[in-house]
């Protein structure tokens, strides 16, 4: 036993600290090799005992959501890999304050997106399929079919790399294509503020059932993948331009370009994490090669690849 698994231990727990815990379970692509170090910190307290251990010893960390965006090598990740526990996945609605929702950082987009439906909120729709949780979508400003994060977000409650607690506002958020400040800045999402509309709930629901038949015709949902895996380029869409190179149903081991979208790679059975990095590097050349446009991951690559 390390001495550094034992300080996990005594500041969280031994049942929240797991050791060499494969990442292939906890993340939607189903690929990757164990984090050396796994825990579930169910508060605040106690990830920020966590993060102060990190400190103290040097030990890399990753705040892990949904696992939707995230690919990890095959070698595993040599650090501390954080899942946010239960005290983060609370949804609460302030009396006083009508149609805002306060959501902790690991409640899923999918959950938060019923309970608005169910109240007669509208605003969330856009969110009810992305496969990720709150954290992350506010990280990462998440968006689809033409909704975004910050066309509802009015605070983000983060924690410094040093524990400290800030809350930051809308306007501090800097939120454009992917990206924020919390980003840059390296700061942990504990939870998030939105405000949302009145609507009428079939009409919400309606909404949302649509997109969901947009996604099941459209997307390859029924292959591990982690959503859109570049990012949009300006004035172009990704998937087409990978179409236009002719690499529609491209395969490296059992990585694939999606024959359905070809925005999405796909694992068909036991692709390896370097046969989607592999496949991901080959088709943004081959598609640079062909347009001149170089596309950037969406996807999150941790380890040694």
């Amino acid at each position: 036993m390390s001495n550094f698994y034992q300080k996990l231990c005594d500041a969280i727990g031994a049942a929240s600290v797991r050791e060499q815990e494969p990442m292939s379970a906890h993340t939607t692509f189903r690929a990757g090799g164990p984090a050396r170090y796994f825990v579930t910190p169910e508060g605040e307290k106690e990830l920020a005992a966590v993060l102060a251990a990190c400190r103290e010893a040097e030990k890399a960390y990753y705040i892990l959501g949904n696992g939707s965006n995230l690919l990890v090598s095959d070698a595993g990740y040599p650090g501390v890999m954080i899942l946010l526990g239960s005290q983060f996945t609370e949804v609460v609605r302030p009396e006083s304050e009508p149609g805002v929702y306060e959501l902790g950082a690991g409640v899923l987009l999918s959950r938060a997106a019923r309970e608005a439906q169910k109240d007669g909120m509208t605003g969330f729709e856009f969110a009810a399929g992305i496969p990720g949780t709150v954290g992350g979508a506010a990280v990462m400003n998440a968006g689809a079919y033409g909704g975004e994060m910050k066309d509802i977000l009015t605070a983000v409650t983060v924690l410094d790399q040093e524990g400290n607690e800030k809350i930051l506002s809308a306007e501090e958020l800097e939120l454009g294509y992917r990206t924020s400040c919390i980003l840059k800045k390296g700061y942990i999402v504990t939870g998030a503020k939105i405000k949302l509309k009145h609507g009428e709930e079939t009409a919400i629901r309606a909404r949302m059932e649509e997109l969901k038949k947009q996604r099941v015709e459209k997307q390859p949902l029924e292959y591990p993948s982690a959503g859109s895996t570049f990012k949009r380029p300006e004035g172009y869409f990704a998937g087409k331009l990978i179409m236009d190179a002719g690499l529609r149903g491209y395969l490296v081991g059992e990585a694939q370009v999606s024959e359905k979208h070809c925005g999405f790679v796909i694992n068909r059975g036991n692709a390896t994490a370097a046969d989607v990095r592999t496949l991901m590097q080959n088709v943004a050349d081959i598609v640079e090669e062909k347009f001149g446009v170089r596309l950037e991951p969406e996807v999150k690559m941790i380890g040694e690849f």
